[in-house]
């Protein structure tokens, strides 16, 4: 249902925000136009979906994300470059040109995951 794809396109790469403070920026996986089995999925029900999503790759973190010793620590809960799962609607939501992009507080991280495939929001 979801496309694993860690690409952003050249024209929205310029106008990628810098996280400030504990924030993390995050690129939720993209709904698939066409589900496993197939099926069309409307336009309203894949923007829900994507509202939805529970995993995505970590894009850049803030200047302070992962530093406050107490909290964390074991060090960070992930790194730039990795697929991360994290609480479904958390975030500030934004798309740059079309590609949904979001901004999460570094303990929002719930997992890191190899592999982003065959995982699937129940």
């Amino acid at each position: 249902m979801y496309s694993a794809t860690k690409e952003v396109d050249q024209k929205v790469a310029i106008k990628i925000p810098e996280p400030t403070g504990y924030k993390l920026l995050i690129k939720p996986l993209e709904v698939k136009e066409k589900t496993d089995a197939g099926i069309y999925m409307p336009d309203s029900l894949k923007s829900a979906e994507q509202t939805a999503s529970v995993i995505g790759f970590v894009v850049k973190s803030g200047p302070d994300a992962y530093n406050d010793q107490d909290k964390f620590p074991n060090g960070p809960y992930c790194k730039e470059g990795d697929f991360v799962i994290f609480r479904s609607y958390s975030g500030t939501r934004f798309k740059i040109d079309n590609q949904e992009f979001r901004l999460i507080n570094d303990d929002t991280v719930e997992a890191v995951v190899e592999d982003p495939r065959g995982y699937k929001r129940a």
